[in-house]
Parts: structure tokens; C-alpha cells; sequence
């Protein structure tokens, strides 16, 4: 650590000329030529004056340190490490000459060439979401480590492509049909080995890295491609911005769509076979301002998981789920927001009634994954193969089990209804908030509350939060905002949340390793203040967020013949909850509570995924 000298601040005003001039270090000879170089290669003139060797880096740094009141550090005593590099893509770096060196918790410091320069700061902590100490150090040093630590594009897809080794090198491209488009260049561009190449390299590595969906984005003077893994997008890297048009035609040529439209938005499907395993890609393309975005959703059956219990929903709940669709007839639906993972509760409850003497029927739009022994129906709305089309085909082909991708309206409520209540067991989903909004929703559309009542056997609300990181999980104390967020205080009791002995117990039998010990004499009793708190403080698996994995919230709404009354009787959604709470319903808030006092999920998750 270079140190500021001791002496009286200089003004800002004085320009770093005149200063150097004034401690004896620079001639006002000097200082010309360096000017008029200056003029000549617009850089700025600290780094002249080095490049020349007028002044000592070390003599600028302590001036501007002196200057601007900032520590100031010497490179050559730091060694970078390469994981903090990618916390700030090269091309920034390069650009505002910043140059990451520690992280400390939430802080990371990081060195400046410009102390002038404030909304680098902002931007780098809006970039990397750390909270940014700066500190001086010579340009002229700054550039050379960037220069030496950073790869440039082109080293980064050799890197990427070196490391993707083994069987998974054989990439088959399955289903496609290349076009004859009006665009020759593009059609010979796309042929290339380096864009062949680096599509490869880029859907194997994130379906390697457990990715769901992966952007491709055109920006004004970058491209920029990000992964989604745990619900959170994550940027990969940049390609050449020269390969731009090429990079889309090949996305576009593999899943079949019109390389020469570039005004409308296609969708279309890539089918690949990497080593052994077939994976499938859902590709949809958007045209922007400046060229098309495209986003991959992965489909990878080896990811799909048809088991409830690894998602973490509770035994009373699972066992209520379970005989809702077990029954010969009548209707289960499943509700949350998009990405909450409806259809895997779908698939997996259809996974364990699928038997050699059931007839499975299915309309989704579109279909994600292909299952064994289920007739799958693509819903296709602009020819007129809408979900009540298709609904009515399924009823004349003898079906025992009907799943709609969705109920959005009046006719195909109806019929799904119908169809419940005449010997069939139909699952759908619906875009509620909760069990109990559901069957609002469902009245609202216009059907009759006698018919909903008798048809539906449960209602099934889902979230999904991220799970602690289990390598740098520690324990800590939630502050009163956190607490007040949740709206409990510290003296709250666990029998004010409403929770039951039963599902207290749940959580003392599936607690992790680390919670278990402040677990075992948990009663309704308990208050707030005496629970244990889990976080994950960042560490390599978890790429630094502390959050590693996803863990599912569930509210099961059994249809007893007490809540089917309160129905028929129009009652409204509070009331329902209500009656539902006390015949041992867990809403999702109670059930995150549960996984927070399990130590797998945080605080924080669950209030940004419920409500109270």
C-alpha cells in the first residue's frame, strides 16, 4: 500500500501539471511535449506522461491520491484473483481502466485509474451488486493487468470450447430443415466453423451449468448472452458484435424459422443430441431495436424431477395431493405464477397414475417434455386448436385422465367441469395467487358454485424459492426490518402463525444438519426471537449469492365437504382461507416459514415469494 504523503491538501482546482511542475518532478518542457502527445492520442495525461518517462507512475499516483483524498495502492504487491475477474465483464474494465482486487462480505474493492470518474462506481456497483471501495492506482499498471488477466472474446470461446471435453464433443443436430433464404451471405456465414463452433460450445455448457433458459441479446454496441440457473439470469459472456447477424441466422436455421424475416416474432424447437442424450431447446426470437433477442428455453428430461418430495413439499400436504388424484373422477388444479413450476407438478402427478390401464390425455401449449405412455396434444390457437377443441376431441377417445395446460376461459372451464363430474379425473392450472382465490376466479368466469363444488377435489398453490448454499451456510440474527417485512416481531409465538404441532414436528424431522440443534425443543410456544437463522455468506459453489438451488412452497387445499358447503354458499376467498386453516391447511407463508426454520430456504426468499 502506497500511502498518501502527510502533506496539506492540495486544491482541486490545480491541475496534475502544475503539480508535478511545482514538486520539482516535471520540466514545463516536459509537460508541452506531453500536451501536445496528449492531443494526439487522447489518452489521459498521467498515462502520457509515464508512457514517456517524464514521471514515475508511483509520484502521479501519491498526487492524485493527495488530491483527491483517496488510499491509493501499488499493483505490483496484488495478486489478482481470476474468480473476482468475472465479476466485471473486460470490456468495462478496459473501458473506465477498473480493475477488481478483494472482496471482503459484501464489499468489493476495486482500483481506479480516474478518481474524477464517480459514476463508475455506481455502475460497478449496480453491475456486480457489491458494495464498491475504490482506491487510486497508476493507469499505466491497470492497463497492463487488464491486459494480462483479462482474455480477450476469442480466448474465452477457445477456453469455453477446451473445456467442454468427452462424449458431449459429438453434437447432432436432429429435426431440422435449413431453408433456401434470400440472404446468401448469411446462409455461407452460418456455415462457418467458428459460429457452428460457439452455438455448440454455448448449449452445451448451459445445459451443463443447469440453465433453463438462455438469452441472446442484441444491444447497440454489444452482444451480451446470459443463462437463467435458480430463477436468476447470470451473464455468460459477450461475442463479437461482427458475428451478430450470423450468430442469430444459425440460431434461426437450426430450429427451422425464416433467417430472411427479421420484423416478426418466430418460435420454433431445436432438437440436439449431445453424446448420447437428446435434449430439446424451445427457441423463440423477438425483434429489438438493434436486432433480435433470442431466448433458448432448455428442456432436458434428465433434469425433470416427477418426485414432489425432493421439492420439499410437506407430508400432510403430499398425502392429501396424492388422494385428490388418485380418485377415479373429478378435477385437481394447480396455481402460481409462470416459472413456479406448475407443469412439473403436473408431470409428476401424472407420472403416478400413468399405468398400462389408463388412458392419459394432455393439451399444452406447448408441450415441454415428452412422456411415455401419455397421448400429448399441441394446442395450436391459429388454426382453431384451442384447449375447448381439444377438450371436446379427448372426451370422444375413451380417456380416464385429462390434463389441460391452462383454463382461460368460460367454455373450456365448462367442459373441463363437465368432464369431471361424468367419470374423468382432469388436472389443469389456473394464474391465481392462492388455493382459496381460485375458486373465486373459477366463479367469477361464470360457473355455476354447485358444479364447482362437487367437481373439484383439491386446489393446489405453488412458489419457488432459492435455497441456502449448504458449502457457506452460517447462522445470523434477522434485523427488525427483515422480521417487520415478514410482519412478526420478536416476540411473536409460533402458535400466533397458526402452525400445528404436526407440522412442527415435520420440521424437526427434515431440518438440515445445521438447524437441527436449535430445533429440538421447538413448540407453539417458541417465539420468533429464539429461532435459529440461516444464510449463505458466498463462497465459489454459489458463485458469491450465497443461494444455490430451488426449493418448492406449497398450499394444499383439500376440498372437504365443510369448505364444498362454504362454496355453494358463494363465500368469499378469506372466508374460505380461513375455514381451510383450520382444517389443517398450510398457506404458502406458513409453509415458507417452515422451510426457513428448516435452515433451507431464507427469510428474505419467502416474503419476496408470499404474502401474509
Amino acid at each position: 500500500m502506497i500511502a498518501p504523503a502527510a502533506a496539506k491538501p492540495v486544491p482541486a482546482a490545480d491541475r496534475l501539471g502544475e503539480l508535478l511542475i511545482r514538486e520539482g518532478l516535471l520540466t514545463r518542457e516536459q509537460l508541452g511535449k506531453a500536451l501536445q502527445e496528449q492531443s494526439t492520442n487522447g489518452q489521459r495525461l498521467g498515462l502520457t506522461l509515464v508512457k514517456l518517462g517524464f514521471v514515475p507512475e508511483t509520484s502521479v499516483v501519491r498526487l492524485l491520491a493527495r488530491q483527491h483524498r483517496m488510499p491509493a495502492v501499488d499493483l505490483a504487491r496484488f495478486d489478482v484473483d481470476p474468480k473476482l475477474l468475472k465479476l466485471i465483464p473486460a470490456d468495462l474494465a478496459s473501458k473506465h481502466s477498473v480493475l477488481p482486487l478483494k472482496r471482503d462480505g459484501r464489499q468489493l474493492t476495486v482500483a481506479i485509474a480516474d478518481p474524477t470518474n464517480l459514476g463508475v462506481v455506481d455502475d460497478l456497483k449496480f453491475i456486480t451488486r457489491y458494495d464498491i471501495v475504490p482506491v487510486l492506482a497508476g493507469e499505466y499498471s491497470i492497463r497492463a493487468a487488464i491486459e494480462k488477466h483479462y482474455e480477450s472474446t476469442d480466448i474465452q470461446m477457445a477456453s469455453l470450447l477446451q473445456d467442454i471435453t468427452g462424449e458431449d464433443d459429438d453434437v447432432e443436430l436432429l429435426e431440422s430443415q435449413e431453408q433456401e433464404a434470400d440472404v446468401s451471405v448469411l446462409a455461407a456465414q452460418v456455415e462457418e466453423a467458428p459460429v457452428v463452433k460457439l452455438i455448440n460450445a454455448i448449449l452445451i455448457d448451459a445445459v451443463q451449468k443447469g440453465a433453463s433458459d438462455i438469452h441472446f441479446e442484441s444491444f447497440e454496441h454489444e452482444l451480451r448472452v446470459r443463462y437463467r440457473i435458480d430463477g436468476a439470469l447470470q451473464e455468460i459472456m459477450k461475442p463479437p458484435m461482427k458475428m451478430k447477424a450470423a450468430l442469430i441466422s444459425r440460431f434461426k436455421i437450426m430450429s427451422s424459422l425464416n433467417i430472411a424475416e427479421r420484423r416478426v416474432p418466430q418460435d420454433g424447437r431445436i432438437k440436439l443430441k449431445v453424446g448420447k442424450k437428446v435434449i430439446d431447446f424451445r427457441v423463440s426470437t423477438l425483434p429489438t431495436l438493434f436486432g433480435e433477442k433470442v431466448v433458448l428455453r432448455i428442456l432436458d428430461k434428465g433434469n425433470l424431477t416427477l418426485d414432489l418430495e425432493t421439492f420439499g413439499i410437506e407430508p400432510r400436504a403430499e398425502a392429501e395431493f396424492m388422494e385428490a388424484i388418485s380418485n377415479p373422477y373429478g378435477m385437481v388444479l394447480v396455481t402460481g405464477p409462470t416459472g413456479s413450476g406448475k407443469t412439473t407438478t403436473l408431470y409428476s402427478a401424472l407420472s403416478k397414475i400413468n399405468t398400462v390401464d389408463t388412458n392419459i390425455m394432455t393439451a399444452e401449449d406447448p408441450v415441454e417434455y415428452n412422456l411415455f405412455g401419455i397421448n400429448q396434444v399441441q394446442v395450436r390457437t391459429e388454426i382453431g386448436m384451442t384447449f375447448a377443441a381439444a377438450l371436446k376431441a379427448f372426451l370422444r377417445q375413451d380417456p380416464n385422465v385429462i390434463m389441460l395446460g391452462e383454463i382461460r376461459d368460460l367454455e373450456t372451464g365448462g367442459i373441463a367441469v363437465k368432464a369431471a363430474l361424468t367419470g374423468h379425473m382432469v388436472l389443469s392450472t389456473l394464474h391465481t395467487n392462492s388455493a382459496p382465490e381460485t375458486l373465486t376466479r373459477l366463479l367469477d368466469m361464470g360457473l355455476e358454485p354447485f358444479n364447482v363444488a362437487s367437481a373439484l377435489n383439491a386446489i393446489l398453490a405453488q412458489r419457488l424459492v432459492r435455497r441456502i448454499c449448504s458449502k457457506c451456510k452460517i447462522k445470523y440474527e434477522p434485523d427488525e426490518a427483515e422480521l417487520k417485512g415478514a410482519k412478526v416481531s420478536v416476540e411473536t409465538r409460533l402458535a400466533d402463525l397458526r402452525f400445528t404441532e404436526r407440522a412442527l414436528a415435520d420440521a424437526k424431522s427434515k431440518a438440515t444438519k445445521e438447524a437441527a440443534p436449535f430445533l429440538e425443543n421447538l413448540s407453539l410456544d417458541t417465539q420468533i426471537g429464539d429461532l435459529a437463522f440461516f444464510k449463505g455468506h458466498g463462497c465459489d459453489a454459489c458463485s458469491g449469492t450465497g443461494l444455490r438451488g430451488r426449493q418448492g412452497l406449497y398450499e394444499v387445499m383439500f376440498m372437504t365437504n365443510h369448505l364444498k358447503k362454504l362454496v355453494v354458499q358463494n363465500a368469499d376467498s378469506q372466508v374460505l382461507r380461513d375455514e381451510a386453516i383450520t382444517e389443517g391447511m398450510l398457506t404458502l407463508r406458513m409453509d415458507g416459514w417452515l422451510k426457513v426454520i428448516k435452515g433451507l430456504t431464507t427469510l428474505d426468499q419467502v416474503i419476496r415469494e408470499t404474502s401474509a
